[in-house]
């Protein structure tokens, strides 16, 4: 099997000498990059399935199809008719793309590509369930003659966190990371920080991290280890990330665990 190669690469940990220094503890806990990717996968229901062309011979052909997650697999159900499962059939290799939509630069959104070989299921029970549960709609035509599951089994992933942030994550990785609680709750967790308690992120720079002099922050993400942030600084904006002093699950945890940051900062900075 294809060996994961090479280091993780984070803008913000980079060692280039043009970069400013962090101004924040970089042992701070932050999610993998599988946990990252998988996090991200699991909630995305399209992606890109390249298959190799049999007319032209060999060219790479990229079709938009419907996913789902079965324990880490990816699974499709797709049509005989389909140009991508004719090649299939030819040539089992594959690769699937899926990436979010969530920023405005489209390069600063998150992708993965996770390259192996496509198999129709001849047993898929699980395949079958995984998918009917991300696709209730299809279950009216999951039955028909020339429709069928098909599984992807992993030899390697690619993942893209936006600039700088980038690896190949090892399928077993990739396989036993589990996708962050908090992440269906993420944009709601930050929308309600920036717009009902910004008086709190500068707090928390200015307490926990070298951001002595910040006069203004946002919240930009929120994850089961901790949160991140963008300060205003006299150079300028600045990432800053903070760790939760235990993961958290849900929603409620966070918010305990966000107020008692906020009590903490406001003890150590004083009146």
């Amino acid at each position: 099997m294809w060996q994961a190669r090479g280091m993780s690469t984070d803008a913000h940990t980079s060692s280039d000498g043009n970069r400013p220094a962090p101004l924040y503890d970089l042992d701070v806990r932050t999610p993998t990059h599988a946990e990252r990717a998988r996090t991200m996968a699991e909630q995305l229901r399209v992606g890109t399935l390249c298959t190799l062309a049999q007319e032209p011979k060999g060219h790479p052909y990229g079709s938009l199809v419907t996913v789902a997650l079965d324990a880490g697999s990816p699974v499709f159900l797709i049509s005989e008719l389909a140009e991508h499962t004719r090649n299939l059939r030819q040539d089992v290799r594959a690769s699937l793309l899926l990436a979010e939509s969530v920023a405005s630069d489209p390069l600063a959104n998150a992708r993965v590509t996770l390259l192996g070989e496509c198999h129709p299921l001849q047993e898929p029970t699980h395949a079958r369930a995984a998918y009917l549960a991300r696709h209730p709609d299809a279950a009216y035509y999951a039955d028909f003659r020339d429709f069928g599951f098909w599984k992807l089994k992993l030899s390697a992933l690619r993942y893209i966190g936006g600039y700088g942030r980038m690896s190949w994550v090892g399928v077993e990785e990739w396989l036993a990371a589990e996708p962050d609680p908090i992440a269906p709750d993420a944009p709601g967790i930050i929308a309600h920080m920036n717009e009902d308690h910004a008086q709190a992120m500068p707090l928390y720079c200015r307490a926990f991290s070298k951001a002595v002099d910040t006069s203004a922050a946002t919240m930009t993400s929120i994850d089961r280890y901790g949160f991140e942030m963008s300060a205003t600084t006299a150079v300028g904006p600045r990432p800053i990330r903070l760790a939760f002093p235990t993961a958290i699950a849900n929603k409620t945890d966070a918010r305990k665990a966000l107020v008692a940051l906020l009590h903490e900062a406001r003890a150590k900075l004083g009146p």
